[in-house]
């Protein structure tokens, strides 16, 4: 199958994700994307259709299960473990703090 320039859509395809995956390893903005790559505002349209779809969800799921299946274990997890250092937690209901601002202690910051 072939663009409207002739050139496969696969290609197409996989400069976009080299495209994604170079702004996400080195965190430049869209705009800032070589010249080596597809205009910018394509790329971007591309990874927000991709977002809305709910693609990006299903790449991640897919390769999650295939990391699991390379190592052994089952596709999916039986179990999971909620550890309650990395689980946040509302803050307390007299919580006072410093006011950097005043230089004084401020009276029950909620």
């Amino acid at each position: 199958m072939t663009g409207n320039y002739g050139h496969s859509i696969k290609n197409d395809y996989r400069q976009y994700m080299n495209a994604i995956l170079y702004v996400t390893k080195t965190g430049c903005q869209w705009s800032m994307l070589p010249n080596d790559f597809p205009k910018y505002t394509a790329v971007k349209s591309f990874f927000r259709r991709l977002r809305v779809k709910g693609i990006w969800e299903i790449i991640n799921a897919d390769i999650v299960e295939l990391a699991r299946v390379s190592l052994g274990r089952q596709a999916t997890p039986t179990y999971g473990l909620i550890d309650s250092q990395s689980v946040k937690t509302t803050g307390a209901a007299d919580e006072k703090g410093i006011d950097g601002g005043k230089k004084q202690k401020a009276a029950n910051v909620t």
